[in-house]
C-alpha cells in the first residue's frame, strides 16, 4: 500500500444540491485531514466537478484581487471565488469574456452570513473553457450520478445517508425532480443562459 495521499474523486452535483450542502465535516482530528461537504443525497464531497455558463465575474477584493464568478446550470447558480492562492483560476476569471461555458474542479467552502444563513461556494483548482456539447454531457452524467445516489440512499446501511438524513430536512426526491428537469431542459433546447425561473440566486 502506498502512503502517498490520493486526490479525492471530484463529485458531480447540480447547483441546487450543491447550495444545500451546508454541513461540512472531517473524518479525523489530523489538521491535514480533508474537509468534506455532505451532499443531501448521501455522499461526501471533498472536491466537485461542475460545468455551466459563466455569466459574470467581479473583483470583490479590498486590498488585493479577489475574483467572484457566477456560474449557472439548469437548476441554479454556483458562486466561485479565487484570489492570490488560486492564481490560475483568478487569472481565468479576470480574463474570460462572459457568457462562456466553463468546467470547474474545486473544493466546496461554506460561510455564515450576518443573518446566520449558511452559503456554499466553490474554491476553484482549475477553470477551463468548454463547448456546449461538453456542458450538455455534464448535465446528462450529473443527472445519472444524482439519481444513482438517490436510489442508493438508505440511512440504515449508509453512514453518509444517515448523516444527511439527520442534518438536512430535505426530501431527496427533490433532487430527482431537479435532475429530470435538467435533462428536459436539454431536450427543449434551452441553454444555461436561461435557468428555471425558480432557480436560487
Amino acid at each position: 500500500m502506498s502512503s502517498i495521499p490520493t486526490r479525492e474523486v471530484a463529485r458531480r452535483a447540480f447547483a441546487r444540491e450543491f447550495n444545500d450542502a451546508g454541513y461540512t465535516f472531517k473524518e479525523s482530528e489530523d489538521d491535514r485531514a480533508p474537509l468534506y461537504a455532505l451532499l443531501p443525497t448521501g455522499e461526501r464531497a471533498n472536491r466537485v466537478f461542475v460545468v455551466g455558463t459563466l455569466m459574470e465575474t467581479e473583483d470583490v477584493g479590498d486590498e488585493s484581487e479577489y475574483w467572484r464568478g457566477r456560474i449557472v446550470d439548469p437548476t441554479g447558480t454556483f458562486f466561485t471565488y479565487a484570489g492570490q492562492y488560486q492564481p490560475e483560476a483568478a487569472a481565468a476569471l479576470r480574463e474570460l469574456e462572459t457568457p462562456a461555458f466553463v468546467a470547474i474542479v474545486g473544493k466546496p467552502r461554506t460561510y455564515e452570513t450576518d443573518e446566520g444563513d449558511i452559503r456554499v461556494s466553490l474554491r476553484p483548482e482549475s477553470i477551463t473553457v468548454v463547448d456546449q456539447a461538453t456542458r450538455d454531457r455534464w448535465v446528462v452524467e450529473t443527472a445519472e450520478r444524482t439519481i444513482e445516489r438517490i436510489e442508493a440512499f438508505d440511512p440504515e446501511t449508509s453512514e453518509y445517508a444517515a448523516m444527511a438524513d439527520e442534518q438536512y430536512d430535505l426530501p431527496v426526491d427533490t433532487y430527482r425532480d431537479q435532475a429530470i428537469a435538467a435533462l428536459e431542459s436539454l431536450d427543449d433546447g434551452q441553454t444555461a443562459e436561461a435557468p428555471a425561473p425558480d432557480a436560487a440566486d
